[in-house]
């Protein structure tokens, strides 16, 4: 049973998360993806909570019961967003060095805080690899089979693929976890968990803005402009890390281990027998990988 989320105002966001675990156990933070939201750790956790950890299960800026703090605030997406989102909670809870782990945006985002504020950050586990994005190579197709596999980016840069998101949100996620996770036999009641997330006021111009600004095609928030800028870069990571790869995760045909090199700490490259939704898949060998870190 999933405890009741808590709140704290961390930046421009009052961030919904849930902990559990001793309040002076060794502190991991859990970043899911998308279309997921904390639900996808709930077998994740009790493996970390029994060797002392204390648990933190954020959802993201557009999910669940996590909300912007103004109006003003431009509903941004972008990998510099959810990386200081992600250091903004670290701060609010005063954690010490904390192990960030997450796969799809949970993963940029526990990237780019790793490779943006090292200094916060106790260590990285990461599917897939080194996950900041590189905007400028976005701009440029990819071979057919990989754009066929992203059809939902490039859905989402018009404005009927915005209509349909809104319109279709969880027909469309759903078909993303079938597609996504070929073997993973998930049933309706866990998909219609995490669903609910998908109902935030938020999550649609989170989304949208998230994938055009991944592929190049609009600006983001100006106030992320200097953080972009050092992770248009490539900056390495320099905390320890443990990266995964699912063997059947069609998002990455050929795996990362090529992204050994941009790894400069203590690195240890996994495949794991799982798709895309690999904590939810494979929740024992995540929670492994989280315990190497330590």
């Amino acid at each position: 049973m999933t405890a009741q989320p808590r709140r704290v105002d961390a930046g421009v966001l009052s961030i919904a998360y849930v902990e559990d675990g001793p309040s002076q156990g060794w502190p991991v933070v859990l970043s899911h993806g998308f279309p997921y939201d904390i639900h996808a750790y709930d077998d994740v956790v009790p493996a970390l909570v029994d060797r002392g950890a204390r648990v933190l299960r954020p959802y993201h800026r557009g999910f669940g019961p996590t909300r912007f703090r103004s109006a003003e605030t431009m509903r941004s997406g972008q990998q510099a967003a959810l990386g200081s989102d992600l250091i903004a909670l670290v701060e609010a809870l005063g954690l010490e060095r904390p192990i960030l782990a997450g796969y799809d945006w949970g993963g940029l985002a526990s990237c780019v805080a790793a490779a943006l504020w090292p200094e916060r950050v106790g260590g990285l586990v990461s599917m897939a690899g080194y996950d900041i994005i590189d905007i400028a190579r976005q701009r440029h197709g990819f071979e057919p089979g990989i754009e066929h596999t992203v059809w939902y980016q490039h859905l989402f840069q018009t404005g009927r693929g915005r209509e349909s998101l809104s319109a279709h949100r969880r027909d469309l996620c759903r078909m993303l976890w079938r597609q996504w996770s070929p073997r993973w036999a998930f049933d309706e009641a866990a998909f219609a968990r995490t669903a609910a997330s998908f109902d935030n006021p938020d999550f649609v111009d989170v989304v949208i803005h998230a994938y055009r600004h991944a592929l190049g095609q609009v600006a983001g928030d100006p106030a992320y402009d200097d953080l972009e800028a050092r992770l248009a870069a490539r900056p390495k990571i320099t905390v320890p890390a443990v990266t995964l790869d699912g063997a059947d995760d069609p998002l990455k045909p050929g795996g990362t281990a090529d992204h050994a090199p941009m790894f400069v700490s203590g690195h240890e490259h996994r495949v794991i027998e799982a798709g895309h939704n690999l904590p939810q898949e494979a929740p024992a060998a995540f929670a492994d990988a989280v315990l190497t870190v330590r």
